[in-house]
C-alpha cells in the first residue's frame, strides 16, 4: 500500500497535470471559437479535467489536513488561512502584472484574460477544498453514527453533482430543485455541529475569529475576481464554460461560506462564557492536583500549598491562609499573598470579638465571616470565608480566603472551595495512612533484622559429651523473642548451660538477650561458682537494663567426671528432673530472684548454688514460662502437671525424641500454631 506522503505527492502532481490539460484545452476551444474554426479538442475535455483536478485536490487535502492528527482546532483554521493567503498573494501578483502592462495588446487579448481566469479559478478551488477538509474534521469532532451517515449522504450528493456537471445529465426541473434543496438542508444540518468551539479557550477563540475574518476576505476577493473575469470572457465567447455554470463549485462555495459564518457567530457569542469554561476547567485541574498529590509522592505540606493556590485561583481571592493542628508539630500556619502579621491581626480581631469561625469551626462546615472585618481598622481585606479541614471526622485546621472587596464571595465560590477543602482532607488522611503503612513496613524490616540477629545469638550446635546429649527447641510468639539458651564447654570435664527469659518482647528483648549472651560467654569460661555467676551477671545487667526490665535465668555446670550438676536459679521456671533409678519426676524448686530485680549487694543473699548427682537414664528438662502458661480454647493452662506427664511418657527415648513428644503434646493441647508467648526448651538426657 502507498504511504501517506506518497499519496500526497501523487495527488498534487495529478492536480497540476489535470489543470495544465484543462488550461490547454480551454484556450484551444476559446481560440477556435473566436476564429470560427473547428476545434480539434472535444468540448467535454475541459469539464472532465476540471473534475479530475477537483478530485486530485480533494484527496491531496484529505491526507494533508483531514488525517493529520497533530493539528488542533486553531491549527486547522490556520491551514485554511495559509492556503487562502498563498492563493490571494499569487492572484494579487497577477493583477500587479496586469496593471504594469497597462493597456497593451496582451492585456486586452481575451486568451490572456482566460489564462488569468484559469489560474484564479484553480487557486479559488484549492482554497475551497482546503476549507472543506478542515470543516469536515471540525464537524465530525465527537462524531456519532447519525452524523457520519449524514456526512456520507452529503458527500455522495456532491459527487453526484460533480458527475452531473461533467456529463450534463438532463434532469427535470422538479428533480433538480429537490436535489438542491436536499443539499442545502444537509449543509444547514451539518453546519450546526459546533462542539469543538466549547474546547477553545479565550485566546484561541479570538485567534479563530481573526482567521475566519481573513477567510471571509479571501472568499469575497476570489468571488469578485472570478466572476469579473468570467463575465469578460463570456461577452467574447458565449460557449465559454465559466465558474457560475458549474453547480458543484456553487455547492462547495455555499457549504464553505455557511459553515464559516456559523463558526464565526458561534465563537463570537461564546466569547462572554469563555472565562467561565476556563474557570471550570481550572477547577477540575486543581481538584485533580489535590486528588493525585498522594500519587506523585508529595508530602502533606505540598497538599496545603496546592490547596491554597487552587482555592485562591478558583474563586479569584486576593489572599489566603491555612492553619493546621498537628499532634507532633503543634499549630502550623501557611500563608498565600498575605503576611503573617496581617493574618495574625485578623485572627486576633476575631478572637477579641468572640468569633469562633476562623480557628474553631462550629457545626457549620463553612462560615462567611465578612461582616466581622468591617470593624477591623488598617486591614485591606473586607471579605472572609473560613473552611474546616476535616480528617477522620476531626477538624485539624482551617482554610481562610480573603478579598479586598466587601461581599466578594458568592454561593458558587463557597461550594467550589468547600469541595477543595474536603478533597484536601481526604488526601491528608491518605497521606497519614500511607505514612503509617510505610512506618509499619519499616518496623517489619527492623523486626526481620532483629529476628536474624536473634537467630544468630542462639547456638547452631549444642555441646555434647559421652555422658549426656542435649536437644533444644525455640519458637517466638512475635518476629523477635526474648528467650535465650546456650552451652559452653568450660574445660575437658565441664560444660555450662544457661536458659533465660528476658522480660518484654520485640527488639528491646532481643537487645537484652544479646547482652545476656555476652555475659554468659565472658563469665562462664572463668570456671566460677553458679551463685557467683548470678551475682556478677546481676551487677553487669544493673548498668544495662532500664528500670522495670529483668531477666530470669537458670545456670548449670555439668561435671562429667564427678557425675555432678551444680546450678543456680534466678527467678526462672523450676527444673523438671526425672530420676531413672527411682522412677520419679520432680520439679527442683530453689530460691532466686531474677537478674535486674535487685540492684545492690543484697542480691547475693537471694540466690544459691545447689548440687545434684546424675545417673544413666536421668533426664533434665529446662524450659521457659511460655510452655507451662500455654492455653487451650477454654483458657486452661498447659501447666506443670501436664508437662511432667508428657515427660513420663517418653523417658526411654532420646533427648530429641523426648523434646519432639513434649512439643507435639503442647501444640495438641493449645489446638493452634498461633502462640501467645515464646516456647523454648532444652532437654538433657544422661547416659
Amino acid at each position: 500500500m502507498l504511504k501517506g506522503k506518497t499519496i500526497v505527492r501523487l495527488t498534487f502532481l495529478g492536480s497540476i497535470i489535470a489543470w495544465l490539460i484543462l488550461l490547454f484545452s480551454d484556450l484551444t476551444i476559446l481560440y477556435s471559437d473566436l476564429k470560427g474554426l473547428p476545434s480539434g479538442v472535444p468540448f467535454w475535455l475541459p469539464r472532465l479535467m476540471l473534475d479530475l483536478f477537483i478530485i486530485c485536490l480533494f484527496y491531496y487535502y484529505r491526507y494533508k489536513i483531514e488525517r493529520d492528527e497533530t493539528l488542533n482546532f486553531p491549527d486547522l483554521l490556520w491551514k485554511v488561512f495559509a492556503t487562502g493567503l498563498m492563493a490571494t498573494v499569487v492572484s494579487l501578483v497577477l493583477r500587479l502584472v496586469e496593471s504594469l502592462l497597462g493597456t497593451t495588446v496582451l492585456v486586452s487579448n481575451i486568451l490572456f484574460t482566460d489564462f488569468i481566469y484559469q489560474i484564479n479559478l484553480a487557486l479559488f478551488l484549492s482554497f475551497l477544498l482546503s476549507a472543506y477538509s478542515a470543516w469536515k474534521r471540525l464537524i465530525l469532532y465527537q462524531k456519532s453514527k447519525w452524523l457520519i451517515r449524514t456526512w456520507k449522504v452529503f458527500e455522495f450528493g456532491l459527487f453526484f453533482i460533480l458527475i452531473y456537471d461533467s456529463i450534463q445529465i438532463s434532469l427535470s426541473e422538479s428533480l433538480s430543485t429537490t436535489m438542491l434543496v436536499v443539499i442545502g438542508l444537509l449543509v444547514l444540518v451539518l453546519s450546526a455541529n459546533m462542539r469543538w468551539v466549547a474546547y477553545l479557550n479565550f485566546k484561541q477563540k479570538w485567534t479563530c475569529l481573526l482567521l475566519l475574518m481573513l477567510s471571509f476576505f479571501y472568499l469575497g476577493y476570489f468571488i469578485y475576481t472570478v466572476i469579473r473575469l468570467s463575465e469578460l470572457i463570456s461577452n467574447e465567447s458565449p460557449s465559454f464554460f465559466d465558474f457560475n455554470s458549474h453547480v458543484f463549485n456553487i455547492a462547495l462555495l455555499s457549504f464553505v461560506m455557511v459553515y464559516s459564518i456559523f463558526s464565526f457567530l458561534v465563537i463570537l457569542f461564546n466569547l462572554p462564557t469563555s472565562s467561565v469554561f476556563e474557570q471550570k476547567l481550572e477547577e477540575v485541574i486543581n481538584f485533580q492536583r489535590i486528588s493525585q498529590s498522594i500519587q506523585t509522592e508529595q508530602n502533606e505540606e505540598s497538599v496545603y500549598n496546592i490547596l491554597l493556590e487552587s482555592s485562591v485561583s478558583s474563586v479569584f481571592a486576593d489572599a489566603a491562609w491555612l492553619e493546621i493542628q498537628s499532634a507532633t508539630d503543634g499549630q502550623k500556619s501557611y500563608t498565600f499573598k498575605i503576611t503573617e502579621k496581617e493574618s495574625k491581626d485578623i485572627r486576633d480581631h476575631l478572637k477579641n470579638h468572640n468569633i469562633k469561625g476562623a480557628l474553631e469551626q462550629s457545626s457549620d462546615r463553612t462560615r462567611n465571616l465578612s461582616k466581622h472585618l468591617a470593624s477591623l481598622k488598617g486591614s485591606r481585606f473586607r471579605s472572609l470565608l473560613a473552611f474546616p479541614i476535616i480528617v477522620k471526622n476531626q477538624t485539624i485546621g482551617t482554610l481562610a480566603l480573603l478579598k479586598e472587596l466587601p461581599d466578594g464571595f458568592n454561593k458558587e465560590m463557597t461550594r467550589i472551595v468547600s469541595a477543595f477543602a474536603n478533597q484536601a482532607g481526604i488526601s491528608i488522611e491518605n497521606f497519614r495512612l500511607m505514612e503509617e503503612a510505610f512506618q509499619n513496613e519499616r518496623y517489619k524490616e527492623e523486626l526481620k533484622i532483629a529476628k536474624a540477629v536473634q537467630k544468630s545469638l542462639l547456638p547452631n550446635k549444642l555441646e555434647c559429651a559421652p555422658d549426656f546429649e542435649i536437644s533444644s527447641f525455640a519458637e517466638s510468639a512475635d518476629e523477635v523473642g526474648g528467650d535465650y539458651y546456650d552451652t559452653l564447654r568450660i574445660n575437658e570435664h565441664e560444660v555450662a548451660l544457661i536458659i533465660a527469659d528476658v522480660s518484654g518482647k520485640g527488639t528491646t528483648a532481643a537487645f537484652h538477650m544479646s547482652q545476656m549472651k555476652g555475659i554468659f560467654h565472658s563469665l562462664a569460661q572463668h570456671e566460677i561458682d553458679p551463685k557467683e555467676f548470678m551475682e556478677r551477671a546481676n551487677r553487669a545487667l544493673s548498668f544495662c537494663l532500664e528500670r522495670g526490665s529483668f531477666i530470669s535465668a537458670s545456670y548449670f555446670v555439668i561435671n562429667s567426671k564427678q557425675k555432678l550438676i551444680r546450678y543456680s536459679r534466678a527467678g526462672h521456671c523450676p527444673v523438671l528432673y526425672h530420676s531413672a533409678s527411682g522412677g520419679t519426676t520432680t520439679y527442683l524448686k530453689d530460691k532466686g530472684a531474677a537478674l535486674g530485680m535487685v540492684r545492690n549487694k543484697d542480691y547475693g543473699r537471694l540466690v544459691e548454688t545447689r548440687e545434684i548427682s546424675y545417673a544413666e537414664g536421668d533426664i533434665m528438662l529446662l524450659y521457659t514460662d511460655g510452655i507451662t502458661e500455654a492455653k487451650d480454647h477454654r483458657g486452661d493452662e498447659f501447666g506443670y502437671d501436664r508437662l511432667a506427664e508428657a515427660l513420663k511418657e517418653v523417658t526411654d527415648k532420646s533427648a530429641m525424641e523426648i523434646e519432639k513428644h513434649i512439643i507435639d503434646r503442647l501444640y495438641e493441647f493449645s489446638g493452634t500454631k498461633e502462640i501467645n508467648d515464646d516456647y523454648t526448651s532444652m532437654t538433657v538426657k544422661f547416659r
